[in-house]
């Protein structure tokens, strides 16, 4: 008896100093605690129908045959997004039924999945304290984007996450299928691919590279592939057009631009422009400072693939670990920059970078009472509605002063140490 008791004393102490350390198990609570809160709000908040009756009529039009993406329609328009999004709001419709009631629960689970997942990250990474990760359950809009809303960036999002919680043990070719069949859902998500592409130049072969991206194309070729074959031009116009232009209404963070700026074709350039050349000096002044900048980067990743068609023989190359925090960090950074300079921000959109925002306000040099401040000011911006010329200035204000404290925040080690590790091919 005794020798039991001795063997299972270990394991005692194990579940006993989970609890004790804060950081485990302060995330675990949160968990729980919003669950409570969504259960509420299901019960308790009044629905309000927006996007879901076309989301349901755009489907029923998928399930009875048609596979022309001019003629699935909905109350609010043409579809727009991609064929991950058919399959995703299929099953929905089938486990729901189409009813609404239904469809709130399974996106209250969804907000929990997604939820835990963005804890598993900020555990991982330790930028934040841990009375800190609090933040993440405190936006009544994201709330109400999930439960009340049921947008489809909520599937998106989701799935981005654990893609890049996927990138956090180098699973790189995992975390690019992931990555894709998110982009399939909403193609916001693209905004994470310049930031994502420069991780894994880093982090594998050219090769590699090339391997995972070809997985990631692979997704979207099968997933399109009924409208691919069957209406090509239909689906790819339509599923993946860029060149959108919102109504100037819902605007939440350039409603201070008189509106025949906003719908300009030269407002739109500019922006892009700005988005950029500000992903390319971060990129080289900061992601890739350590290699001597962008450039002298893409030249070694060039000298590298020379190297591997001289010496094909080869089985295996060096390369470096890349830190846990280096991989987010750039990650978020990436999509902000996106966020900062996009034309048009709608109310769901928030979900695009909610949940990084903590990270990235820890990742300035600010004190901590001002990244509250910008916190609560980002939060209360989402919720003027609608939104006029003075929340939506307030918002680009804040938005700048967080991208002008991640520019001159200290500069991150990438590797996690200075010895190359052994990869085979």
């Amino acid at each position: 008896m005794a020798r039991r008791s001795a063997t299972q004393t270990p394991t005692n102490a194990s579940f006993f100093n989970f609890f004790k350390n804060p950081k485990l198990a302060f995330p675990c609570g949160l968990i729980f605690m919003d669950a409570f809160l969504v259960a509420l709000i299901i019960a308790y908040v009044p629905y309000t129908k927006i996007d879901w009756d076309a989301y349901m009529s755009q489907i029923s039009g998928f399930l009875e045959g048609e596979r022309d993406y001019s003629n699935l329609k909905g109350d609010t328009g043409p579809l727009v997004y991609p064929a991950g999004f058919l399959y995703v709001y299929s099953a929905v419709q089938y486990i729901t039924g189409g009813e609404v009631y239904p469809a709130q629960i399974l996106f209250g689970v969804l907000y929990i999945i997604n939820l835990a997942i963005v804890l598993f990250i900020y555990v991982k990474t330790d930028v934040l304290p841990w009375w800190a990760l609090t933040l993440l359950c405190l936006s009544k809009r994201v709330h109400s984007i999930f439960v009340l809303r049921l947008f489809n960036d909520c599937f998106a999002m989701t799935l981005l996450h654990a893609a890049l919680a996927s990138l956090l043990y180098q699973r790189w070719h995992l975390g690019l299928i992931v990555f894709s069949a998110a982009v399939s859902i909403k193609m916001n998500v693209l905004l994470y691919a310049p930031p994502l592409l420069l991780l894994m130049l880093k982090a594998m072969s050219v090769g590699g590279v090339i391997s995972a991206l070809s997985g990631a194309a692979l997704v979207q070729i099968l997933l399109g592939l009924p409208f691919i074959v069957s209406y090509p031009v239909s689906y790819i116009s339509r599923a993946f057009n860029l060149g959108r232009v919102f109504i100037h209404f819902w605007s939440v963070n350039f409603k201070f631009i008189p509106e025949p700026v906003f719908v300009s074709k030269e407002f739109a350039v500019s922006l892009l422009a700005l988005h950029l050349v500000s992903l390319t000096a971060f990129a080289h002044y900061r992601w890739c400072k350590h290699e001597g900048g962008l450039i002298e980067f893409l030249h070694s990743r060039y000298v590298d693939l020379k190297m591997r068609f001289v010496h094909s023989s080869s089985s295996s190359s060096s390369f470096k670990i890349l830190k846990k925090e280096y991989i987010v960090t750039t990650m978020f950074v990436g999509n902000f920059i996106g966020i900062v300079f996009a034309r048009s921000l709608h109310y769901q959109f928030y979900s695009w970078y909610f949940y990084s925002l903590p990270y990235l306000l820890w990742r300035t040099s600010f004190p901590t009472l001002l990244r509250l401040i910008l916190f609560i000011g980002v939060e209360f911006c989402w919720n003027v509605y609608p939104s006029n010329i003075y929340s939506s200035f307030l918002l680009t204000c804040l938005h700048l002063v967080i991208l002008w404290g991640l520019w001159s925040a200290p500069l991150e080690y990438p590797y996690v140490d200075n010895k190359p590790s052994k990869r085979k091919e």
